[in-house]
């Protein structure tokens, strides 16, 4: 009795507590949860429980002591979804600051039950918004989960959670409820606070279930969402935690659903592969938004259950009614429960202000990540610093085949921009791994036994055959009429196929005869005619067996002529590719040292027009000559797009075993009854007098200072603006038009006018734009004006293309730059000159062009009709300008408008260093003379940029229209590292006897050996002289440090050095330079 007596007055207390408020009743009850929590206390504190439940156990009674004491135990009926214990009803507590059950989280079990049994069983689960814990309870009662994680942002949900935990798990007695396997809830179920996931992610806590049921309406107090969430706040905030949610920085704030879209995007990060998540979704903001949420995060969707709920009383809807009303979306409501034509906000908040009921869908959506892997890397690149772009992700892709290969591709380049600080130096030929997998490919599915020494990538199928038809020069080439559409139209027209009798002229223009693409009719027209080259696919038939393809090479051979083969329209990059009697011919013979083949790739799932071509030919003499080739006449191969095709080849490769068999023994190539066309004479000169990339081994890799690159950190910026363009889908027109942007750019950077009739010309990088130049000079009989102290590749350029060249002289004490009498006197005795002007940055002095230098250098070219050439793509990077003023050529180029109708000034620019972005091949030309812009549109085989490249730009150009201070800060920080740079290798370069030329800007400085310069120098066993020919030479054999000779500046003595190196890099090349110090006084 006096145990009752005193189990009586401790329940009076307890009452007494509760009844003062809300808040006394919580402090009461976590003196309870102690006592639970004791195991010395906790069979009596279960006990007094269950005396309290029984005080209370009638509806009418529970609900008066909830009015009364601020607390309500009720029981939960689980009907036919009983657990283990086959227990029909969980008994719990709630109180008024949490979220009490209702038919949204009865709604929800439901859902969950729609699942198989197995769905729970030994799984690691987590529950959003638990509240007072009883799904979490319920699902640790019915399917036995290794473990389950109630997580609240709550704090007084969670302890409340924990007394329900031991209300479920002890029985009346106090005693432990076991299941088959031994365990309690106890063992199985744990409840934290967290926001969100947040508890799984600092624990690293891997899932394999999460299930939520959080809020979905922003509230209308934004204000009170900010407050400090403690287990002292009001009641009433505490309580709103669980009806609305705060603005979460996603493009689904605007339909109330950001919290799910970040409970989502961090459900991703902690899932396993195989998770599944689950999520109760109101259906106000219209089914289809529900489900995008969820598919544009590459999630697939089941739709497990549908029902209506009435609208919370408490809820007000009036954020939605807001949202409406700036915005053309229409919310889903509905009058009542069994109307069926839906409502909007507006139209329901006032039959609720009237005093109506109004409902909503509810449905529980079951996901599961698509690409598992893949997506959780492409949401861990964007949580590191990219969260800005989320809203532009979209992974939901109708076509499986398409989201098979985008999805791996958004993956790999997240990596890359995660992983990569820099794009690294890839040698014009085309980046290493890239050319390795299309030769493991081969192997691999073809079983042709290439390496990456065998392929050559170009930017274009296009450009690949243009590029290997001025490398060979030919009196008369046949190529196939679906194959010579873009090339020149000179080409196409001319009429001379006769040959001369003491050979050809190479400055003659190549004769192309169009031909069908039937072997037959095209082996006839080569016997008649004789070509030297012969340019040419095949008919689908055709290619089936490689009888065709041996035939052509037998006439080619025998004839002496040389053959490039299309194989692009049989080309699958597929598991299962079809039959190719090409492919079949060269996995048993080497390909003849007279053909090659072209493949170029389009055929991906997503984008029509990213094209990549590479070329194939087992002659070494071709692979290097084409090398040479393309580096000259195109820089390099956008190295973006390399990573995309290379994620197709390599995700075809990945799981493919390594052939377990040695490949099969190949035929040498027939001994040849006809000489090949060859290389002409002065092709070889230039190709071989031209300072290109050097060959490097994966062992031993080099130093680059020798190359027009930025290999300085990627800016967030731009990374954002990369991934963004491949991530967004159905870009629109608009959003790729950079021109606006590109004038704005040339208007406010130099004040070059671009009126109506300027046409603004875009290609994958300005040296092609610079090539297609020196053709309409060549074109016109123009004669292309260097100063001394250009860039040397431009000029190699301009000598392959077979241009006249006049070199201007400069001297030293203007720093190299050209003057109005210097560039006068030489235009007095040139006819038709085409002047090439690099500014305002002069590359590769480094030095710029004041306004009133440039204004006056134009006003001579305009005296005597000269083209100008303003290549500005060198500018922008000026870490020592004071001084220098702004240039605004627009009023002397309107004043020198009526100057000689031959006069006109093209622009040439880029964004390398304007805005240093590394790794974004892209260029830009303005040409507003008519003629000359004909001329230069009969040049077809441009390799334009892609799509994804435009819209990138733009985001950059309007970023720094916006002058946005991440893009600005950005670019002024990487000025301040090449500022420094300039410093540090001028201070090591005269330390080490160097004379350096002052610089104002670029990337790149001009020193002179004056140490070492007429002396001999010991380099493997060989004495060399060290004079401007060999300087280059000596410096990359000794030490691995590549620069440019005097011999590429054109200025006696002056080596060219680039600054613009990654960290580790640019402190190795400061190391070459004071070890060949060292190398040299050893000697």
């Amino acid at each position: 009795m006096a145990a009752a007596s005193g189990s009586c007055a401790s329940m009076e207390e307890f009452l007494n507590q509760c009844q003062q408020s809300g808040d006394a009743a919580y402090s009461a009850l976590r003196l309870l949860l102690d006592r639970l929590e004791d195991p010395s206390t906790r069979t009596d504190a279960r006990i007094f429980l269950s005396e309290l439940h029984k005080r209370f156990e009638s509806k009418e009674a529970s609900d008066r002591c909830l009015q009364t004491y601020h607390f309500q135990i009720q029981d939960i009926f689980l009907e036919q979804y009983e657990g283990f214990q086959k227990r029909k009803k969980l008994t719990m507590m709630v109180i008024p600051s949490i979220f009490m059950p209702e038919d949204w989280s009865f709604t929800f079990y439901e859902g969950l039950n729609r699942h198989p049994d197995s769905i729970f069983k030994d799984k690691t689960v987590a529950e959003l918004g638990c509240g007072n814990g009883w799904i979490s309870i319920a699902i640790a009662e019915k399917w036995s989960p290794s473990k389950v994680y109630g997580l609240d942002i709550n704090p007084r949900a969670i302890k409340i959670s924990w007394i329900n935990l031991y209300l479920n798990a002890l029985d009346e007695k106090g005693q432990p409820i076991y299941d088959g396997e031994k365990k309690t809830l106890l063992d199985r179920v744990e409840f934290y606070e967290s926001d969100l996931l947040s508890y799984c992610r600092d624990n690293q806590i891997e899932l394999e279930r999460i299930v939520g049921c959080i809020p979905q309406i922003l509230n209308p107090n934004p204000d009170a969402m900010s407050k400090l969430i403690t287990e002292n706040a009001s009641e009433e905030f505490l309580h709103s935690l669980s009806n609305y949610c705060a603005l979460q920085g996603f493009v689904e704030d605007q339909f109330g659903l950001g919290l799910i879209a970040r409970a989502v995007e961090e459900g991703i990060s902690v899932l396993k592969s195989m998770g599944i998540m689950i999520f109760n979704m109101g259906g106000r903001p219209g089914q289809a938004v529900c489900k995008r949420l969820f598919e544009r995060r590459g999630l697939r969707l089941n739709k497990l259950w549908q029902t209506k709920v009435l609208q919370a009383a408490d809820t007000d809807i009036s954020a939605l009614v807001e949202i409406e009303k700036n915005s053309p979306h229409r919310f889903e409501f509905f009058m009542g429960l069994v109307g069926d034509q839906p409502i909007c906000a507006r139209t329901a908040w006032a039959y609720a202000k009237a005093g109506g009921r109004i409902s909503h869908a509810l449905s529980v959506f079951s996901c599961q990540l698509r690409q598992p892997n893949q997506v959780k890397s492409i949401f861990e690149f964007l949580r590191n610093g990219f969260d800005d772009i989320s809203s532009s992700l979209d992974l939901y892709f109708e076509d499986d085949s398409v989201a098979d290969e985008k999805i791996p591709f958004l993956a790999y380049l997240a990596n890359v921009l995660k992983e990569l600080s820099f794009f690294p130096y890839e040698p014009p030929a085309g980046s290493r791994r890239f050319r390795s997998l299309i030769s493991r490919f081969m192997r691999t599915y073809h079983h042709v036994p290439i390496t990456a020494d065998n392929v050559v990538v170009f930017p274009s199928r296009t450009v690949a055959i243009e590029s290997a038809l001025r490398l060979l020069s030919p009196r008369l080439a046949i190529v196939d009429e679906q194959l010579s559409r873009h090339l020149p139209r000179q080409w196409l027209t001319s009429l001379n196929i006769e040959k001369t009798e003491s050979g050809k002229d190479f400055e003659e223009v190549i004769t192309v005869i169009e031909a069908p693409r039937q072997s037959d009719l095209l082996v006839e027209l080569i016997k008649k005619l004789e070509p030297e080259v012969v340019v040419t696919g095949m008919a689908q038939f055709e290619s089936v067996t490689s009888s065709s393809f041996e035939h052509l090479l037998d006439v080619t051979r025998e004839i002496g002529c040389r053959l490039f083969l299309d194989v692009s329209d049989h080309f699958e990059l597929s598991s299962l590719p079809s039959s190719n009697g090409v492919f079949k011919y060269l996995a048993g013979n080497a390909l003849p040292p007279h053909a090659a083949i072209v493949c170029g790739l389009l055929k991906n799932q997503v984008y029509s027009d990213l094209e990549v071509a590479f070329v194939i030919s087992e002659e070494a003499a071709m692979f290097k000559s084409l090398c040479k080739t393309v580096e000259l006449l195109q820089g390099n191969t956008s190295i973006i797009s390399q990573y995309y095709y290379g994620c197709l080849f390599h995700e075809l490769l990945a799981f493919q075993l390594a052939d377990r068999h040695p490949p099969a023994q190949r035929n040498g190539a027939k001994k040849k009854a006809s000489e090949a066309n060859g290389f002409s004479n002065p092709t070889i000169n230039v190709l071989d007098n031209a300072e290109l990339a050097v060959i490097e081994s994966e062992e031993s890799p080099l130093v680059h200072m020798d190359v027009d690159q930025s290999f300085l950190p990627i800016t967030t910026p731009v990374k954002a603006s990369i991934f963004e363009s491949f991530a967004r889908q159905n870009i629109t027109e608009p959003e790729t038009d950079v021109t606006h942007g590109i004038r704005q750019l040339i208007s406010n950077s130099y004040g070059f006018p671009s009126a109506a009739n300027t046409e603004v010309i875009y290609a994958d990088c300005a040296v092609a734009l610079f090539s297609k130049l020196v053709l309409c000079c060549v074109q016109e009989g123009g004669t292309l004006c260097f100063p001394t102290g250009s860039n040397g590749n431009y000029s190699s350029a301009a000598k392959f293309l077979n241009a006249k060249i006049a070199i201007i002289p400069t001297n030293q004490e203007v720093g190299y730059k050209l003057t109005e009498k210097t560039l006068a006197a030489s235009l007095e005795t040139i006819k038709k000159p085409w002047v090439y002007i690099s500014g305002p940055t002069i590359n590769p002095t480094g030095l710029i062009y004041s306004n009133e230098e440039i204004n006056k250098l134009l006003s001579v070219c305009a005296k005597f009709g000269a083209r100008v050439i303003l290549d500005t793509s060198f500018s922008g990077a000026e870490f020592n300008s004071k001084g220098s003023d702004s240039w605004n050529v627009g009023p002397t180029l309107e004043k020198l408008s009526s100057a000689d109708s031959g006069f006109c000034v093209s622009l040439l620019g880029g964004l390398f260093s304007k805005m240093l972005t590394g790794g974004i091949n892209f260029g830009f030309l303005l040409i507003n003379q008519a003629s000359l812009l004909e001329t230069f549109h009969s040049f077809e085989g441009l390799s334009k940029p892609h799509s994804t490249i435009k819209y990138t730009v733009k985001k950059l150009l309007d970023l720094r229209e916006q002058k946005r201070e991440d893009l600005l800060s950005a670019i002024s920080e990487q000025t301040e590292i090449v500022g420094s740079r300039y410093k540090q290798l001028k201070q090591t370069l005269e330390t080490c006897g160097w004379e350096v030329l002052e610089a104002q800007a670029g990337v790149s400085i001009l020193a002179k050996p004056t140490a070492y310069l007429g002396k001999t120098m010991k380099v493997n066993n060989q004495e060399i002289k060290l004079i401007d020919s060999s300087i280059r030479e000596v410096m990359l054999k000794s030490t691995g440090l590549c620069i440019n000779s005097p011999s590429w500046t054109g200025i006696p003595g002056y080596c060219r050095f680039t600054m613009a190196l990654e960290d580790g890099e640019f402190k190795r090349a400061l190391h070459c330079i004071s070890k060949f110090k060292k190398l040299f006084e050893l000697n």
